[in-house]
């Protein structure tokens, strides 16, 4: 039986578990035709489960091409259209969404837009709305809701769903995911498109819903789990990039087959931290929930630098805003610093052999960081700020920077953090309350309303922007 199990574009129809749509009669009858010669496993029962090797344990929900197919559904026009969202009107910036039309004619996440007209000339650009991204994001959550709980939000266009009980046999894990994709598209609109990936644990379901874009539904239970791996590439899996790739590679790991000969130990070793371990779990089809006591590590914010602000003083407004927004998250998630980092991209001329940033463009880039006392108050991080900012480098090479970072590191929650020497408790409880404060006004009349004048020149030009692995606040 192939690893994958692809679902067709499905019409609108009632939502009935038991009624399969005509379009996934063969998934159906292979699923069943596996099931019935003994692939899964023995049958689990109505109960659903006395074979735990035929049991799905979660549910991952990927909208394809997201933000471009929340245009098309707002703007009819664009409906089968090419369609590239843009942070900004400018042939030097890059799409960071496209449409299928787009990508069918190799237009990605990452083209710059002056290449992006040259392979596609009739391509609409569309400046993004995080504001319209976010709504129709709770909108799907909404739909899918009505379906099976969401157990985790994963980005702004992820979603993953623990299954129980009677929805964890593979035929009525299948029949889920048919539900959820048709929900979405008769609740939130016919453009919204998801990939479905059904496995034992998370980590599977999120590389299934990959396997197979766009409209896709792909089911990994362990009995298929090792051909259908051993068919992936590293890059596949979901934590391994580039440097990552290319880390792994140095260490003799080119395959997926040298991943998966891998002993436990071994891998941790190979990773240099308990993620190896554990991706050697999950690879297993393992489920296993994280410590309780893991809480995000860090926060970051950045901007690519429209023409007009490409200079230091605007620049510094940038990172001044990019941290104040920083600082907000890191209160509100409870969470204090230890380090911050700064990272400056500056742009060279395309004949230049140097090194291609994630935003597709020549680069030169620079970053620091430096070690703080916890902290979380915006005296303490903006002055850390302007140590990074007068180390940065200077020179003509460096007078056309067009990308700015700011990152929070190292970060530790409250339950885990440490009094500073000199810091009596009343005055860090006082000066807690005033930050706190300050957040809810901020919250509510909009981020600009109590903030250092230094930042105050970017308000405009360094707008809140989509956030691909969190949902934004809309301030």
């Amino acid at each position: 039986m192939q690893a994958k199990m692809a679902a067709q574009p499905i019409p609108a129809l009632s939502p009935a578990p038991e009624e399969w749509p005509e379009e996934l009669a063969g998934l159906k009858y292979a699923a069943e035709e596996a099931h019935d010669s003994g692939l899964f496993g023995a049958d689990p029962g109505p109960a659903g489960g006395s074979a735990s090797e035929s049991l799905l344990n979660w549910l991952f929900v990927d909208l394809n091409s997201y933000f471009a197919s929340v245009e098309q559904q707002v703007r009819p026009e664009l409906r089968g259209r090419p369609v590239g969202v843009v942070p900004m009107m400018a042939d030097t910036t890059c799409c960071i969404a496209a449409s299928y039309e787009a990508k069918a004619f190799g237009v990605r996440t990452g083209t710059i837009v002056a290449d992006a007209k040259r392979m596609c000339p009739e391509i609409v650009l569309v400046e993004g709305r995080h504001e319209i991204y976010t709504e129709y994001h709770h909108r799907v959550v909404e739909a899918v809701e009505s379906c099976v709980p969401v157990t985790a939000v994963c980005s702004i266009d992820e979603m993953a769903c623990r299954l129980i009980g009677r929805e964890r046999p593979l035929l009525s894990a299948i029949e889920l995911g048919i539900r959820v994709k048709r929900t979405i598209r008769e609740r939130v609109g016919e453009c919204l498109r998801s990939s479905v990936g059904v496995a034992t644990n998370r980590y599977l379901a999120k590389i299934a819903s990959d396997m197979e874009k766009p409209d896709g539904l792909v089911a990994l239970p362990l009995d298929i789990l090792p051909e259908a791996l051993h068919q992936l590439t590293l890059r596949d899996l979901p934590g391994i990039g580039a440097r990552t790739e290319k880390r792994l590679n140095e260490k003799g790991i080119r395959t997926m087959d040298d991943l998966l000969a891998l002993d436990r130990e071994h891998a941790g070793e190979i990773w240099g931290s308990v993620w190896g371990e554990r991706l050697f779990h999950w690879l297993q089809g393992e489920d296993f929930d994280r410590s309780e006591a893991e809480h995000q590590k860090s926060i970051s914010h950045s901007h690519v630098l429209a023409p007009e602000m490409r200079n230091a003083e605007k620049d510094w407004a940038v990172a001044h805003k990019l941290l104040h927004k920083a600082a907000m998250r890191l209160r509100a998630a409870g969470l204090w610093a230890s380090h911050i980092g700064l990272a400056i991209g500056f742009a060279v001329p395309r004949g230049e052999n140097m090194p291609v940033s994630r935003f597709g463009a020549p680069t030169r880039g620079w970053r620091s960081e430096i070690k703080l006392s916890e902290c979380q108050d915006n005296q303490t991080l903006i002055a850390a700020l302007r140590r990074l900012w007068e180390s940065r480098p200077s020179g003509e090479q460096y007078d056309h920077p067009y990308f700015i970072g700011v990152q929070l590191n190292n970060l530790v929650p409250d339950r885990l953090h440490t009094l500073a020497l000199f810091d009596g408790l009343e005055e860090e409880q006082s000066r807690t309350r005033l930050l706190a404060t300050m957040d809810q006004i901020n919250d509510k009349y909009g981020m600009s309303t109590l903030a250092p004048a230094a930042m105050l020149t970017a308000y405009k030009a360094a707008p809140t922007r989509i956030a691909f692995n969190s949902i934004p606040d809309l301030f």
